[in-house]
């Protein structure tokens, strides 16, 4: 019986690292929010800055990132197709869709990878001119939970520096390449964080107690998300992430009570940056502007209201 004790348990185990889980969150009754302009759904786009920072052969990792349009591997030594498909995300991709949103005149969230900032500045002073939110993604585009504390306690510090340097202002919030167990406890010792969003687990954000501290989480979303683009349960075209976003959108309005809820849209220049799919984007963004209850948020100012809703307890 003592072997096989894991499959009956119904609680988790004491001394295991990292947060607690919690399964019930908000349960039967969330909390009734609105968002500007009284609207019910808040959609954020987010833009995962990461090109530049990614793993290479280039910058000394002896590995080639993975996250790729095609299923094929070079192993030990550089792999150039990898490389040049990242380059065009910052070459070409992320200007496409700045022309988006700038004339759909709507304000994005972007998860900053500080060495891609800070190898493409043009970039940086982009997003800075049109007052978008530049929200931390690490230092370089890594697995945090490959690291020792205290190498991510360091690469925490100096993405907040170096983001601050190339942006003009520290990020107020986080979302790394797959968190550590100790990432949130790290972010809550950094300070100067209003929230993170390494977590899937909610369509409206929470609080959490870390080491104390009252922290906000503003969940994410991988689901209208175009790294399923190129991942293996993911979409066979443009039109397949029309559809789920326009059938999420139209969920979250009329979801059979009267309660506000968020949208997460998540980007990437070097895959969303293609022509059909940024049209597919484009077209999404336009279905989402004809709704009266419908508005596009920051990460921040979303956080913000919440907070101011629904203070910590």
């Amino acid at each position: 019986m003592a072997q096989n004790e894991q499959f009956f348990r119904t609680t988790d185990v004491d001394g295991v690292p990292g947060p607690a889980r919690d399964i019930v969150g908000y349960g039967e009754h969330p909390p009734q929010v609105r968002w500007s302009g009284g609207a019910k759904v808040a959609i954020q786009v987010v833009v995962n800055y990461e090109e530049g920072s990614e793993k290479t052969f280039a910058m000394g990792d002896n590995v080639n990132d993975g996250m790729y349009e095609l299923p094929f591997a070079v192993e030990d030594q550089r792999d150039l197709a990898v490389e040049s498909m990242y380059e065009y995300g910052s070459r070409a991709g992320i200007w496409r869709l700045f022309r988006i949103f700038d004339h759909a005149d709507i304000p994005a969230t972007f998860f900053g990878a500080a060495v891609a900032l800070e190898r493409n500045p043009a970039v940086a002073k982009k997003i800075t001119a049109r007052g978008d939110e530049v929200a931390g993604h690490g230092y370089r585009w890594s697995n945090h939970y490959e690291m020792t504390k205290d190498e991510e306690r360091e690469a925490i510090r100096r993405a907040v520096a170096s983001i601050e340097k190339s942006c003009g202002t520290r990020p107020v919030g986080w979302y790394c390449r797959e968190m550590s167990v100790n990432t949130r406890d790290l972010v809550v010792e950094e300070g100067g964080f209003l929230y993170d969003s390494d977590t899937y687990n909610e369509d409206l954000p929470y609080w959490a107690t870390v080491n104390g501290r009252n922290h906000l989480i503003v969940p994410y979303s991988l689901v209208v998300n175009d790294a399923r683009y190129i991942m293996g349960t993911g979409y066979g075209s443009p039109e397949q992430f029309l559809e789920t976003a326009k059938a999420t959108l139209d969920r979250l309005r009329n979801d059979g009570d009267d309660l506000g809820r968020m949208m997460s849209i998540g980007l990437h220049p070097r895959i969303s940056g293609n022509p059909a799919r940024a049209d597919a984007l484009a077209r999404f963004i336009t279905y989402a502007q004809g709704f009266d209850d419908v508005t596009f948020m920051r990460r921040i100012d979303l956080a913000k209201s919440f907070a101011d809703q629904v203070p910590a307890p």
